[in-house]
């Protein structure tokens, strides 16, 4: 019997089974029956890898790293995750080949106390519009000054030059005219400005230019004050670094009653300068004099005012040194200087001389009184007090009128 078989016979030594097998793994080109691989296992590792490259691509795409303190969500949390690394040195390491833009690198610290305080971390954090740092409605927690800031302050060599506004401001403070006002920002702290700060009151005297500094390794540019203490002391420290202790200290600053908070400080007006001179001619009739000084007023320098003074009567036809120099806010300086020449109208110098064409000329702004006196009345005029008071030339000294 015949039997027709038209299948392929199996291949030699395997079964059929085995080779339809074999056939079909052939015939799947497209992969269907290949096994699937064992996924990698993901490693803290790995993940701190790719939490970093999040950041370093937030760089690459915007030229900034990320805030941790800013209000966008998705940008704070790559910020603060930063701050986690940058808190551990072993992440720190296990970073370096992938920090393509120095993220990871040490800020260079600083070199001093003010350093630290002018740095730009200080100044953003202190300049935040968010109210974040109002701290007015908690308890009063006063804070002793650190001994490094109190080592800046030296002794102010012309307070006297300055002593009368500070007794003036008192004064006004105590009739009401001024008030203490809450310190908001770095836009109070400019020329002829009143603070209290650690309950003494203080002066911006000088506004310097402003000076490149590198701090923490960025350029930034500051200006140096010269900050005038009622103590008699003063300090050279920069404007931000008087910004923060006002913060710190829960300073405050002198307004005038009744001004909008806003224009705090635009009532005090440089109004000019009452000056004090010596004169250094040879001539013996003046030399021989050394209580003997020259009180004038002007609204330019002194130093303008006094060019040519060996040409003019008015300064004895010699060169002059100034001794003290007066600047006066919210007043009249012209009406001061005339105060100050009733006052010692009794040791006026009665002195005539003669000019260069010959005419006679009687200085009538040359007194015969110590600088003690002087510097005792301009701040008694300013004050009012001097109303009750009369310059006594046997003593030397200003008295109660009787």
């Amino acid at each position: 019997m015949t039997t027709n078989d038209n299948s392929t016979p199996p291949s030699s030594g395997k079964s059929v089974v085995e080779d339809a097998f074999l056939r079909l793994l052939d015939s799947d080109v497209d992969g269907l029956l290949d096994a699937p691989q064992k996924p990698k296992k993901v490693t803290s590792s790995d993940r701190l890898e790719g939490a970093f490259l999040e950041i370093v691509e937030f760089r690459r795409e915007h030229g900034r790293v990320p805030s941790s303190t800013t209000r966008e969500i998705a940008e704070r949390k790559l910020g603060a995750r930063l701050d986690g690394i940058m808190a551990n040195d072993e992440k720190i390491e296990a970073l370096k080949h992938l920090d393509e833009f120095g993220l990871l690198d040490a800020p260079e610290p600083p070199g001093s106390l003010d350093d630290l305080l002018d740095s730009d971390a200080i100044d953003d954090l202190l300049d935040d519009d968010s109210g974040v740092l109002d701290v007015s409605g908690l308890p009063l927690m006063r804070k002793p000054e650190s001994p490094d800031s109190v080592a800046k302050r030296v002794k102010a060599e012309d307070f006297e030059q300055f002593e009368h506004l500070f007794k003036a401001k008192h004064a006004e403070l105590a009739e009401g005219t001024l008030q203490l006002a809450r310190f908001t920002g770095l836009h109070m702290i400019r020329e002829g400005a009143f603070f209290v700060l650690g309950g003494v009151m203080c002066f911006v005297a000088e506004v310097g230019e402003d000076v490149d500094l590198v701090v923490g390794g960025k350029p930034k540019q500051k200006q140096r004050l010269r900050v005038l203490f009622e103590n008699g002391t003063e300090s050279r420290m920069y404007k931000q670094s008087l910004m923060t202790r006002l913060y710190e200290q829960e300073g405050q600053v002198l307004a005038r009653t009744g001004v909008d908070a806003s224009e705090v400080l635009d009532a005090d007006v440089e109004s000019g300068h009452i000056y004090v001179l010596q004169s250094l001619s040879d001539d013996p009739a003046i030399s021989g004099l050394p209580d003997l000084y020259k009180i004038g007023f002007s609204t330019t320098t002194v130093e303008q005012r006094i060019k040519n003074a060996e040409s003019s009567p008015t300064y004895l036809m010699a060169p002059v040194r100034v001794v003290a120099d007066y600047r006066l806010y919210n007043v009249k300086p012209s009406a001061l200087e005339h105060l100050l020449h009733r006052v010692f109208a009794a040791v006026r110098l009665d002195l005539t001389q003669i000019d260069r064409k010959g005419r006679d000329y009687d200085p009538s702004e040359w007194f015969v009184v110590p600088r003690d006196a002087i510097n005792r009345a301009v701040a008694m005029i300013v004050s009012g007090e001097i109303v009750d008071y009369v310059y006594d030339p046997v003593s030397q000294q200003l008295v109660p009128r009787s």
